[in-house]
């Protein structure tokens, strides 16, 4: 069984890297990767002749989705060779996982943000735990009730033109009056760079003209924050 498995993950290891969905991973975040991949990562290894992407690819084909393989039993899994009841466990217990987080998602939009120091509150540990610069949206109602949290981009681009025309459009789609932008400097401080100032202004008046509010801009740092709103009367917070 040893052997089966080592050649399984001696497979992956002959790919060139970028193709490993772990290295994938690491590199460019989880969110790239395909579900035969994220599954083949939880799988850790195939078996003889097989590497663990083939034997996710043959589950995925088999189930459809991960909703799918939720309601299984380990009967389901007896014709896949290399998937003993550890393996299963692992895989259902992060489909639960999954499910639990798209709970608290749910329920973050009907949340009533009350204060930038409350939006830190929710977001500041998911937010300086990112590998990469990343950029997200809440979007509000009226009465600052939360709409929607969308991610927009990874990072900042030099120009600014193609983010403002997609906070734009999330913004009309889903009739917000007002947004809070996030968006992180990862191992680093919070303070916002001359890009980050530019383009919060060009922001603000944008939607100055659209009659909807940008009630803040948080940068997110390693264990501190930047708001552009409360930076009127005082500097960045400690957390």
């Amino acid at each position: 069984m040893k052997k089966q498995k080592s050649h399984g993950d001696h497979w992956i290891k002959n790919w060139p890297e970028d193709e490993r969905p772990r290295e994938k991973l690491f590199k460019n975040g989880e969110h790239t990767l395909s579900n035969t991949e994220l599954l083949a990562i939880l799988m850790r290894t195939g078996y003889r002749g097989n590497s663990a992407i083939d034997l996710a690819r043959k589950v995925i084909q088999k189930f459809g989705t991960f909703q799918n393989m939720s309601h299984t039993d380990i009967r389901d899994w007896e014709e896949f060779k290399g998937t003993g009841k550890a393996k299963i466990a692992q895989i259902r217990a992060a489909i639960e996982i999954g499910r639990r987080l798209n709970q608290q998602a749910q329920e973050q939009t009907k949340l009533n943000i009350k204060s930038t120091t409350h939006v830190v509150e929710l977001f500041m540990v998911r937010m300086r735990g990112l590998k990469n610069e990343v950029f997200k949206v809440i979007l509000c109602d009226a009465s600052n009730r939360v709409i929607d949290i969308t991610e927009v981009a990874q990072g900042i681009p030099t120009g600014s033109n193609p983010i403002i025309r997609k906070i734009i459009s999330q913004a009309i789609q889903k009739f917000a009056s007002g947004i809070i932008c996030l968006h992180n400097h990862p191992f680093g401080e919070p303070e916002p760079s001359k890009e980050d100032i530019l383009f919060t202004k060009e922001l603000r008046r944008t939607f100055e003209i659209m009659d909807i509010k940008l009630l803040d801009h948080i940068i997110f740092g390693e264990s501190k924050f930047y708001s552009f709103d409360l930076n009127k009367t005082m500097s960045y917070q400690e957390i």
